[in-house]
Formats: C-alpha cells, sequence, structure tokens
C-alpha cells in the first residue's frame, strides 16, 4: 500500500487558507499555488540520495555531499498542474518536462486524454505527478497508467488539497505510487468537488469560467 503524506508545515497551512477564500484574486491564486508546491517540493525531494565529492573552499580541499545524479521529471496534469511547474523548477531547475492533458467528462466523470508528451528517458527519472486538486482520483490514476505504459517506475503524486476517495482510488490503483498533499478535506460533494475544498483551481487560477 501506498503512504500518504500530508505536509502540514504552518507557512503552507496559511497560504493554503488564503486560496481557499473565495475572494482571492487569480493572481494571488498563482502566486500562492507557487509558493506551496515550492515549499512541498522540500519533502518530496528529502529522500534524494548523495553522494561525497572533492571540493576546494576558499579556506581547504575538503569532501561535501551532492545529489547523486537522480534525474527527475514534473509532469503536469493540463491544466491546473501547470501551476506548480515553477515552483518545483525553483528547486530542481534541471529537472525535465513532460505534460499529460486530460479533462473529466461532465456525465461520466471519467477522465478523457487529448494530449501526451514526455521527455525520451522519462523511464529513467523520478517522476512528480502534479495537479492541485486530488478529488475522485480518476485523472490521476488514468495519468499514472500512461506514465507506467512508458516505463516509469518511480512515480510519486503531488498535490494540493485531496478527498479520501481520491486517496483511496489511488492506493487500490496504484500501491506503489505514494502521494503528498497539503491538506486531506472532508469529502466530495453530488458534483464530485472537494469539500470544503477551494472550487474549481484551473478556473481559480487562470481566471476562467
Amino acid at each position: 500500500m501506498s503512504t500518504f503524506h500530508l505536509v502540514n508545515h504552518p507557512l503552507i497551512t496559511h497560504k493554503l487558507t488564503i486560496m481557499r477564500q473565495i475572494e482571492t484574486s487569480s493572481k494571488d491564486f498563482r502566486d500562492l499555488l507557487d509558493e506551496i508546491s515550492m515549499l512541498m517540493g522540500f519533502e518530496i525531494t528529502r529522500d534524494l540520495p548523495l553522494e561525497d565529492v572533492e571540493i576546494e573552499t576558499p579556506i581547504c580541499k575538503t569532501t561535501a555531499k551532492r545529489i547523486s545524479g537522480k534525474k527527475l521529471a514534473i509532469v503536469p496534469i493540463l491544466r491546473a498542474g501547470l501551476g506548480m511547474v515553477d515552483g518545483l523548477l525553483r528547486l530542481v531547475p534541471v529537472a525535465r518536462i513532460g505534460h499529460i492533458g486530460l479533462y473529466r467528462d461532465p456525465e461520466t466523470h471519467e477522465p478523457v486524454e487529448y494530449y501526451c508528451k514526455m521527455p525520451p528517458d522519462i523511464e529513467n527519472r523520478l517522476v512528480i505527478l502534479v495537479d492541485p486538486m486530488l478529488a475522485t482520483g480518476g485523472s490521476a490514476s488514468d495519468a499514472i497508467t500512461k506514465l507506467k505504459e512508458r516505463g516509469c517506475h518511480n512515480i510519486v503524486m503531488m498535490c494540493l488539497v485531496a478527498a479520501p476517495e481520491g486517496v483511496a482510488r489511488l492506493q487500490k490503483d496504484h500501491p506503489d505510487v505514494n502521494i503528498y498533499s497539503a491538506a486531506l478535506d472532508e469529502k466530495l460533494n453530488e458534483h464530485c468537488y472537494i469539500v470544503p475544498g477551494l472550487g474549481d483551481a484551473g478556473d481559480r487560477l487562470f481566471g476562467t469560467k
């Protein structure tokens, strides 16, 4: 069974509260999502392997630590996932970026793929799949399946707000994929929106309806 990690740092909690508020502007929503993504990135990259390297400081030669050649890829689920990419890139600027385009069918609530483009060596990278909302878990599960079809075997899911139903679906479908979220909310409503949630993340991020 995969592990659900609640990243509940006070700064993240504070910024998420502002994002939830209905009066928060699209600009502030984008900025806060970017900031939270960077803060969560510290937790996701906590276990990256290190290796010894010989360096010379202004004082002397010494042995220090650096990241041991771990290749990363950030894969946003379009379109809302795009808002989480830049924050992670500030931590790991050499990471490659893939894209998965999915939308939720309004009748069945199941994901439909319309775009998928990955780095050519995606199977050799730690893949951080990002989407602000983990609601039903359908889109995330389908995106992970697409990644596995391309040979990916080291995947983590990073979201801003998760519903228990989405976490359960992802753990059932992909027990090898750990989940990182800034909040675990109460439930889904009859329209499959997270309660209390923060509304439609894509619309709030880009100022659309």
